[in-house]
């Protein structure tokens, strides 16, 4: 039944954990609605034919016949309708938070859209362009965000999407049932070339993914030549930039996107107080705000913090830190978040996440 039902809506292969689960709340809204919509047709037709004009009147309506009864048929029918809602609501409410929970031991890949190609960058230092490797058979946790405007994620056979938002990350998982090679496309009109924004998720098995993290091609990027084009335009380094750096992972490239833009003139490494909260021991925790409430160290806070700071102040720490936005790359942006993410296990200083050092003044009165 399934299967007949996915062609008949001609809805493409089912390739993902939650892509049948999605399927069948399709199915089962589009059956509700058509059997909803017989109902009212025959019902309209009914009473038609019941109530049409007749040459002979047999005398006057009489307009409180079957009154109460009519009142217990319309309570009857809104109860079943706000069950029928609250059903669906329920079926919905859990599949949304499905999709938006990934499991713990989800790896992650960052993604990053521009006019018009996927970028994509891995944790162990690997990047590609336009096609993204993963291991079938495991969720994967896609942490997103676009260099130029509002673009949208989809993987029509995984049944995700997901916007993806200049200066913000937003997250989605998935898990391929089978390796593959599937489509992606950019559901967001982005620009007069949008419909060429496409790349492919490459799911492959256990054997061909170990193969593929010990290869070359996984620690170089791999650029369409029209992107290549436009780099070496720019003036920009020649391809394995990260490796010439001595970079093999993102964290890495993260701590020396913190050094060269001044991060680490106010944020420490190892635990230690300073004036903005250290990034060890900081991903994970839930810190206090100004004007109260909390919040998680996530990507998202993360992101939100660099890019803007006077939004959400981390209480106890002086408002000094600038703006990031537009002065940093969305990779060295990734390249910080996993950074800090990579630090999660570090101990802070008793007051290190409480409470900074006011001023570079008061820190220099400190030292003497």
């Amino acid at each position: 039944m399934n299967e007949f039902l996915r062609r008949l809506l001609f809805l493409p292969p089912q390739r993902s954990t939650i892509a049948a689960e999605i399927d069948h709340l399709h199915y089962l809204v589009i059956t509700i609605t058509m059997i909803g919509a017989t109902l009212v047709a025959a019902i309209g037709g009914y009473f038609l034919i019941r109530y049409r004009r007749r040459k002979d009147p047999d005398g006057r309506p009489n307009a409180t016949s079957g009154t109460r009864s009519a009142l217990k048929a319309e309570a009857a029918v809104l109860v079943v309708l706000g069950a029928l809602f609250l059903w669906l609501w329920w079926i919905g409410y859990r599949q949304y938070m499905r999709l938006a929970i990934p499991p713990e031991e989800s790896l992650d890949v960052y993604v990053t859209g521009k006019k018009w190609m996927w970028k994509f960058a891995y944790p162990h230092g690997a990047a590609s362009v336009s096609e993204m490797y993963v291991p079938a058979g495991r969720p994967v946790r896609l942490i997103m965000t676009s260099r130029d405007v509002i673009h949208s994620f989809f993987v029509p056979d995984f049944r995700i999407k997901q916007d993806v938002v200049p200066g913000r990350y937003t997250t989605a998982w998935f898990e391929a049932v089978q390796p593959g090679t599937y489509e992606i496309l950019c559901t967001e009109y982005c620009g007069t070339e949008h419909s060429y924004m496409r790349g492919h998720v490459v799911a492959l098995g256990p054997e061909d993914y170990a193969r593929w993290l010990k290869s070359d091609d996984a620690l170089q990027p791999r650029e369409p030549r029209a992107a290549l084009d436009e780099r070496i335009e720019r003036g920009g380094p020649p391809l394995p930039v990260q490796m010439q750096l001595g970079e093999t992972t993102m964290a890495r490239r993260g701590e020396r996107a913190a050094a060269e833009h001044g991060c680490l003139r106010c944020h420490t490494l190892d635990g230690s107080r300073h004036i903005g909260p250290t990034f060890g021991g900081l991903y994970g925790q839930k810190v206090p705000l100004e004007g109260g409430g909390e919040a998680l160290v996530d990507e998202a806070f993360i992101t939100a913090s660099i890019m803007d700071p006077a939004a959400v102040i981390h209480r106890g720490f002086a408002p000094v830190m600038p703006s990031y936005l537009g002065r940093l790359e969305p990779a060295e942006v990734a390249g910080i978040v996993e950074l800090i993410r990579s630090l999660r296990l570090v101990r802070p200083a008793p007051g290190a996440l409480e409470e900074g050092i006011r001023s570079f003044e008061t820190l220099e009165e400190q030292a003497r």
